[in-house]
């Protein structure tokens, strides 16, 4: 949630999550993950399609929290999908980031039944500070969600399946993986313009030494991760490389977007730019954040955002695609990777679900 102001919603309350939980899952052997397992040529011999879920900006106040577990049996009950991933924002952002709150949602995390990739959000993090969140340090609040999110480095939630992460970089948030010459990565790059908003409910009116240093190193990281994830599948020859991020960089939404509130996007949109065109085939980056499913190519040429961000060449192979979330989130989004030869890599339908809040 990037400003209070424009998505204010009603506090959680004490409204606990179901508890009623599956049993957690044997390790996914692989779940089709072939990272590593690579042909004498550098091409990976298996070129099935498959499909994964994807949701965002899940579970947002109380109602919703009730539903969750809901929209857990609803994606469980697909055993076609390879994997999920929650694009972030595990709470609204107007309630409070507790440990209990965390614990919850991580006990419903636990119910998938299928692997379970998570990017953090800044409403679980970066937004804590705010009174109403309960005016926590937002570094203390992301080194919480990782202790309990990311508790055993290099395998996700959900059924275990084995990824690469930046563990011992501080970054065990950050992973990559690969399914039938498709690259994947997950990075931390929140909202609330990659977490450089002043800490008001902590008495800051500007971002103070160790906020910054949090963003520079995370975001070093951030780009280094998406850097070895476009050039490895490029010497590779895969098919297609999907980046997942919480922030929406390129809200449509937003008519005349601020540097205050964008601004520290501008070294990961050219990283993005410059790695994207680099790559022989599509990049697809899904995102959650500003709520309404769209799908669009914000760095083509002639975009505004371009010139926003201080870029002179667009890229011209990056497919953007939001995730509907908030009070938004009646559906998942099913990305389905084509089979080699079809005639686009991937498509993408919204599911809705079976009992959505009201």
């Amino acid at each position: 949630m990037r400003l209070m102001t424009r998505f204010a919603i009603a506090t959680a309350g004490a409204v606990l999550l179901s508890t009623t939980l599956l049993a957690p899952p044997a390790l996914a052997a692989n779940n089709g993950n072939d990272a590593g397992q690579i042909n004498g040529d550098g091409h990976q011999g298996n070129t099935n399609g498959f499909s994964f879920g994807v949701i965002g900006d899940v579970p947002y106040g109380d109602a919703e929290i009730q539903a969750f577990p809901s929209y857990i049996e609803d994606l469980n009950a697909h055993k076609e999908l390879s994997f999920v991933a929650h694009a972030g924002d595990i709470k609204n952002g107007s309630s409070q980031c507790s440990d209990q709150y965390f614990e919850a949602i991580r006990k419903n995390f636990d119910s998938f039944t299928a692997p379970l990739v998570y990017t953090p959000g800044d409403n679980e993090w970066a937004d804590c500070h705010r009174s109403n969140n309960g005016a926590y340090n937002p570094l203390e609040r992301l080194a919480k969600v990782r202790e309990l999110f990311f508790p055993k480095a290099g395998f996700t939630l959900g059924a275990p399946m084995k990824v690469k992460s930046q563990a011992k970089e501080g970054f065990p948030e950050n992973v990559s993986f690969r399914k039938h010459e498709v690259a994947f990565t997950a990075v931390n790059i929140p909202g609330s313009n990659n977490s450089m908003l002043p800490w008001t409910g902590l008495g800051q009116t500007q971002p103070t030494a160790a906020q910054l240093n949090e963003v520079q190193q995370r975001t070093r990281a951030d780009i280094e991760e998406l850097k070895a994830t476009l050039r490895k599948a490029q010497n590779r020859g895969d098919r297609a490389v999907v980046v997942m991020t919480q922030a929406d960089m390129f809200d449509p939404t937003i008519a005349a977007p601020s540097q205050a509130d964008f601004g520290a996007y501008r070294t990961l949109v050219q990283t993005l730019i410059e790695e994207s065109n680099s790559f022989s085939g599509p990049v697809y980056l899904i995102n959650g954040d500003s709520h309404v499913y769209n799908q669009d190519h914000p760095l083509a040429a002639g975009s505004a955002w371009l010139s926003f961000y201080g870029q002179a060449t667009a890229a011209k192979n990056l497919t953007r695609v939001t995730v509907d979330g908030s009070n938004n989130a009646k559906d998942w989004l099913k990305v389905t990777v084509n089979p080699e030869g079809s005639e686009s890599v991937m498509s993408f339908d919204r599911i809705p679900f079976t009992h959505p809040a009201s």
